[in-house]
């Protein structure tokens, strides 16, 4: 605990709290206003959640979210704020409010941040810690795999896929560890030893070193199927603790020359065929996947490598539609189909297998036109001629359902106009009858007018035989 009396133009605000900077040299000073609840702390990559108010040490108020109406978040450990915030932040637990003294090394240095922070200022921020939680390292941000950094890891590359790594994993399901394991594997072969895609994914969002805590939702866990040797049940959120100790990147497709993407390709082909035999389609697709990122786009081949190229892409694209047939993926695989017959316009797997695809996406007139050019180009075929029967029953099924609903439509349209015609019928009458008895009243008010007249007629007689 250090206390010391700092003045600047008559004012003062008292430096006083624990120090907390790694290296003990008094940077920053944490006084606790009032005490958090839990232990948890933030980790490294932890999204936080805080009010804050920034004075200079005369008392001077720079910022304020709470001024502003609204917390602050950032990522904590990755230099989105000033030293001292990175530092002061990680100690704090949920509720807890607390005062930092940060000296000029640990803020905005000697630039200080004009005009409201002058050069080597030292700041006072009274921080108080609503929340945080950790980092969604998924694509899609769903939150299927979040991680929360244990010890930073070192560099700026990470692994990719196909890459050499040495981990060591820690599997945990409610509590009970079902896996702990040092292994080394290239990714993309992690299902073969009975890891979840999650863990490959949450590996190549690591540096060396590293070591995390990741949640895994069933998505990039075992899935709806489990895992019967860990005692896993269907649809299972897991926990994992990883620590990448070391790897060895597989090389990206601008630094191999044309003869290794070649090379490479033969061999990630048969990887993927082994994957596809054992009916493991995810992994065989992205060994299938690497074959069209390296040869996609190789425009410099020429004769017989050109052809070996076209060979191992159209064999790519075409064992990639069928993956997606069996992952029941129809929409990749019939973009897989097309990407095929660009290389071969008449290809019988590539024609059959887009009839396929439209077959499951109820498509059964496009379905029907690519059985039947199969049956065209190889009358041989008895599966396309079985295929186009199945689509022309689909066809009429789907000709009668429609003309169903169509008759009910008509028939409700018909039975609303005929209900209408009935209550226009039931106000007719009453129509009828307001105008008849408005005759009467109009009678009886005729009358009435006829009788005052003769009654007016019968007294100027009186009054005449009077006179």
């Amino acid at each position: 605990m250090t206390a010391e009396e700092v003045a600047n133009d008559g004012n003062s605000i008292p430096m006083e709290g624990e120090d907390i900077t790694p290296k003990k040299d008094g940077g920053v000073l944490k006084l606790v206003k009032k005490e958090g609840t839990g232990t948890e702390l933030p980790m490294t990559g932890d999204k936080v959640f805080v009010h804050y108010v920034g004075t200079l040490l005369d008392g001077t108020q720079f910022d304020s979210s709470r001024d502003r109406g609204e917390k602050f978040s950032f990522e904590l450990g990755k230099g989105q704020v000033i030293k001292a915030w990175d530092i002061g932040v990680a100690t704090m637990r949920v509720g807890e409010i607390c005062q930092l003294f940060c000296k000029p090394m640990y803020a905005y240095g000697a630039a200080g941040s004009p005009p409201k922070i002058p050069p080597n200022a030292t700041l006072v921020f009274q921080v108080e810690l609503f929340e945080f939680h950790g980092e969604d390292i998924t694509e899609d941000e769903d939150g299927g795999i979040i991680r929360r950094i244990v010890t930073k890891g070192e560099g700026y590359t990470k692994p990719n896929e196909g890459a050499s790594v040495e981990v060591h994993v820690e599997g945990n399901y409610e509590g009970c560890v079902f896996d702990d394991r040092d292994l080394k594997f290239e990714v993309g072969d992690g299902d073969s030893l009975d890891l979840p895609p999650g863990v490959e994914k949450a590996l190549q969002a690591m540096e060396q070193g590293e070591e995390a805590l990741f949640t895994i939702k069933p998505k990039y866990g075992f899935g709806n199927a489990g895992h019967a040797k860990f005692n896993i049940p269907p649809g299972a959120t897991l926990q994992y603790k990883i620590k990448l100790t070391a790897f060895e990147k597989a090389k990206e497709s601008w630094e191999m020359n044309t003869s290794e993407k070649l090379e490479q390709s033969v061999i990630v082909k048969e990887k993927g065929t082994q994957y596809f035999k054992d009916g493991k389609y995810k992994q065989a697709a992205v060994q299938y996947k690497r074959i069209v990122s390296w040869l996609e786009h190789e425009s410099s081949l020429q004769g017989e490598e050109e052809e070996k190229a076209k060979a191992l892409r159209l064999a790519a694209h075409l064992n990639l539609s069928m993956c997606y047939l069996k992952l029941q993926e129809p929409n990749p695989a019939l973009e897989n189909c097309d990407k095929a017959l660009e290389l071969d316009a008449n290809n019988e797997k590539a024609l059959f297998r887009r009839g396929e695809a439209l077959f499951v996406m109820k498509e059964f007139d496009r379905a029907k036109d690519d059985f039947q050019n199969v049956i065209q180009l190889y009358p041989a075929n008895k599966a396309a001629k079985s295929q186009v029967l199945l689509c022309q029953k689909h066809i009429k099924e789907q000709h009668e359902k429609d003309k169903r609903l169509y008759a009910n439509m008509f028939q409700k349209f018909a039975e609303r106009d005929a209900k209408k015609e009935v209550e226009q019928v039931k106000k007719e009458p009453d129509s009828a009858m307001d105008i008849e008895e408005n005759a009467k009243k109009e009678a009886v008010q005729a009358k009435k007018g006829t009788d005052s007249a003769m009654e007016v007629e019968e007294n100027g007689a009186q009054e005449q035989t009077a006179a």
